[in-house]
């Protein structure tokens, strides 16, 4: 016969004490997300060694030696001695690439940067008061919207390029014409995301967490900020990615074209112009490695943007 005295079993209580497991933190939860794509962790680990590569080459390589001319060196293929080979006038193309990234990823981040901060502005300004404000900002939009982007960039840039003297920041010289490229790619590319946001904000403000703080006299700015931007996150994060990956792709392009930024900064991309008269003569190396890196760096932005849209998303179910 069972004792009625006797006290529960133990086992019984731990068992019942392990089913109260702690809900996952906000952050916990994305990153499980995040990490199931597989894709996005790879993009993740290429930037980081791309980062790596760019910066922390220049402990070993000086700028000096990256752009040293010596024309008895002119073409030579990948060797011991120039593992990437040499160029046109005799420079080493690994110390170029090492420090034309430095620029290249400068320009996609400061360019995505200046994109996310118009965007954002006019995007959430538009969406929250609507009305004449709205209609006013969203013409704006689509007259930007209608400049062709590439058309502007060639103009612009051959209409400023050459006229802008070079600067010395933090030791080292660059191109007036490194100003110019950011410039015109930051503020000619918001329009997309400014209308990703302003129906973000249109979507939102009607929720019943956005009336009762209404209600209860929050200010606007609190309302903006507290409530509806980080509501609005998963967009502007992956456009933000996207962005630095269009920002470099588009310098490549121009660059290509001559029309880009100008020595003495190198960059992957007027590392290929530099190389298109050679295509024909076997130099494959004149633009294999910088076209690889662009291509990685591109990649691998992309591959991230997905993994963090996945990530981010309210409405996601999976854990």
């Amino acid at each position: 016969m069972n004792n009625p005295t006797a006290s529960p079993s133990p086992i019984v209580q731990l068992a019942a004490d392990d089913l109260q497991t702690p809900p996952l933190s906000l952050r916990q939860l994305t990153w499980r997300r995040f990490r199931r794509h597989k894709m996005a962790l790879f993009g993740l680990a290429m930037l980081f060694v791309l980062v790596a590569y760019s910066y922390g080459g220049m402990l070993l390589v000086s700028e000096e030696y990256a752009n040293h001319n010596d024309t008895k060196l002119r073409i030579k293929p990948p060797s011991n001695e120039h593992l990437f080979g040499t160029d046109t006038v005799g420079r080493d193309i690994l110390a170029r690439t090492i420090y034309g990234g430095q620029i290249s990823i400068v320009i996609g981040l400061t360019a995505a940067l200046l994109e996310v901060l118009m965007g954002v502005t006019i995007g959430a300004l538009a969406g929250y008061y609507g009305g004449f404000l709205d209609s006013l900002m969203m013409r704006f939009t689509e007259a930007i919207l209608n400049i062709p982007q590439i058309f502007l960039l060639i103009v612009m840039a051959k209409f400023f390029g050459g006229n802008l003297p070079n600067v010395t920041l933090m030791g080292r010289e660059y191109s007036g014409s490194l100003l110019v490229i950011i410039a015109i790619i930051g503020l000619t590319s918001w329009p997309y995301l400014a209308r990703i946001v302003r129906s973000q904000f249109l979507s939102i403000k009607e929720n019943d967490f956005i009336l009762a703080a209404r209600a209860t006299g929050t200010p606007t700015w609190q309302i903006i900020f507290y409530h509806i931007l980080p509501n609005s996150i998963a967009p502007i994060v992956v456009a933000a990615t996207l962005g630095v990956a269009n920002a470099i792709t588009l310098e490549a392009y121009i660059s290509f074209l001559g029309l880009g930024v100008k020595p003495p900064t190198a960059t992957w991309g007027n590392m290929l112009e530099g190389a298109y008269g050679y295509i024909d003569q076997g130099a494959y190396w004149l633009w294999l490695f910088p076209g690889l890196l662009i291509l990685l760096t591109v990649l691998s932005v992309n591959f991230l943007g997905d993994g963090l849209r996945d990530a981010l998303d309210p409405r996601s179910r999976t854990v």
